[in-house]
């Protein structure tokens, strides 16, 4: 399927875009954003809605596994789309669509009582090799495109949820914030203490950390965690709690509506083994409204190298990826800030365009929060 539809590409397009990497050409090829639509849009009409007794009826259940409703709008029924499997075969799932909300996500689930397995032994290894090469400039990029919020941290709080390694934490102290983060996995944590002046990494939930389940955080952090997470009405209820008046909380995950994902469907880089739920710009605010938020804002994601400007793309090239990005999907990763109070709004928003949430009222006692490293 894949070398077919290369060489259609080939007989459209000639050689004119084969220096362009593969994650960039779907927003530079004249057409291309028409053709990934229509190839979402014939995807959603073939694929049946199913009960949930049928689902389960044919679908085997791992060990740590269960069937679940929509996180977000507790839709039962479901929509089978996509099947990824690992480069070497050792995991597999499924992902299925709402057809109610259209969120995205993992079914069966991981039980959150056992999402420490996934991270137990050896992830910081991951955290901190091949993946963690651009880190930092990710993480330095992305505070730049919410400017003012990171821009001095002198005299405020910051919690990054899902701290692994402490690669953020590093910045975070540079930046002048006072700087915690909390994560399941115990290697992780060991080696961000290591890498720590004044900051502290601690192993565990929020509500296992007296200095933390305090709140009063002016910044919370998730940088490629949301997705990790089995019970995120849950954690972004405690998250809002955690929360000083005028505070923010960063997002940075996979974007379910990218045209990567329509592109190459079961073969979309967001498909990791450990992501369970997949969010896009038109249903994180379904989970922000219902816990409490008051907004929510976008920086559109071009890509690590072509902010930093060290890509070969030309520049008329890198213009219209740009503009591409833009007018759709935002781009392969999702950049959100949600504003926990309208004081919040006028204090950080600046002209970032902002979308107002009528809030449910917070649960008066949240369940415990489910974490995961980055």
């Amino acid at each position: 399927m894949v070398s077919a539809r290369r060489l259609l590409g080939k007989l459209v397009y000639g050689s004119r875009y084969d220096k362009v990497p593969w994650g960039q050409r779907v927003y530079v090829r004249p057409g291309e954003r028409l053709i990934r639509e229509a190839q979402w849009r014939r995807l959603l009409r073939r694929s049946p809605i199913v009960e949930p007794e049928d689902y389960q009826a044919r679908m085997p259940l791992g060990e740590i596994e269960e069937f679940i409703d929509c996180t977000l709008c507790g839709e039962p029924r479901m929509q089978p789309l996509y099947e990824p499997v690992g480069e070497d075969g050792k995991w597999r799932y499924h992902v299925v669509r709402c057809p109610s909300c259209g969120f995205l996500y993992r079914n069966p689930n991981i039980r959150p009582e056992r999402l420490g397995d996934l991270y137990a032994k050896g992830y910081s290894k991951f955290l901190t090799g091949k993946y963690a090469a651009n880190r930092q400039r990710r993480y330095q990029l992305t505070m730049d495109a919410f400017s003012p919020v990171f821009d001095d941290g002198a005299g405020r709080r910051l919690l990054d949820f899902g701290c692994g390694a402490g690669l953020f934490l590093e910045l975070a102290e540079q930046r002048g914030f006072d700087a915690v983060g909390v994560d399941l996995s115990p290697d992780s944590v060991a080696q961000a203490n290591e890498r720590l002046t004044r900051g502290r990494a601690y192993l565990g939930a929020p509500e296992d950390v007296p200095e933390i389940a305090a709140g009063g955080f002016d910044v919370i952090t998730l940088w490629s965690v949301l997705a990790h997470l089995p019970r995120p009405v849950d954690d972004f209820r405690r998250f809002r709690e955690l929360l000083a008046p005028g505070g923010v909380l960063m997002i940075l995950t996979v974007n379910a509506n990218s045209l990567l994902l329509k592109a190459y469907e079961s073969a979309w880089s967001g498909f990791t083994k450990n992501h369970l739920m997949f969010y896009s710009a038109d249903t994180l605010p379904v989970l922000l409204r219902r816990t409490g938020f008051a907004g929510a804002g976008y920086a559109p994601f071009y890509g690590d190298t072509i902010e930093a400007r060290t890509t070969n793309l030309p520049e008329s090239l890198r213009a219209r990826l740009r503009r591409t990005v833009k007018a759709t999907d935002g781009g392969n990763m999702l950049r959100a800030m949600a504003f926990a109070d309208e004081e919040a709004i006028t204090r950080w928003a600046g002209s970032r365009e902002v979308r107002r949430l009528r809030a449910e009222p917070a649960a008066a006692k949240p369940a415990p929060l489910d974490l995961t490293g980055t």
